[in-house]
């Protein structure tokens, strides 16, 4: 069963960048036709998807974000993180990794598509 873990800071300064990693157990990320996926939450409003790679390493971004955000992977340790820079109040949210296996997969998946979350994590953009 694969399992998704994220791990970051909780709090950020606005105009600094957010890191944030998720831990992949119980699968593979190079696994072909699996979408790995940052999906976040700000207060109030509903998911947005962000950014996502491939188990090819083709990655995929929000054309509202992509400005400012990379995801990247390594393999050795299962792992793949978000980079968001400049990031803002608005940032606020609660971010979550999420995957999906699908051969056939064009757009973004809907939330109760993903086969897969991790829990969450807070992150805080304030001064």
């Amino acid at each position: 069963q694969v399992q998704l873990q994220e791990s970051g800071p909780g709090l950020v300064k606005p105009s600094q960048s957010l890191s944030l990693t998720c831990t992949v157990s119980g699968g593979s990320i190079t696994t072909n036709y699996t979408y790995w996926s940052w999906i976040r939450q700000p207060p109030g409003k509903g998911l947005e998807w962000m950014a996502a790679i491939a188990g090819s390493g083709s990655t995929y971004y929000s054309p509202s974000l992509k400005s400012r955000t990379s995801i990247s992977r390594d393999t050795a340790k299962n792992q793949f993180t978000l980079q968001l820079s400049s990031v803002a109040p608005e940032d606020t949210a609660v971010y979550y990794c999420a995957s999906v296996h699908s051969k056939t997969i064009v757009v973004v998946p809907q939330p109760d598509e993903y086969d897969y979350w991790g829990q969450g994590t807070q992150v805080t953009v304030s001064s």
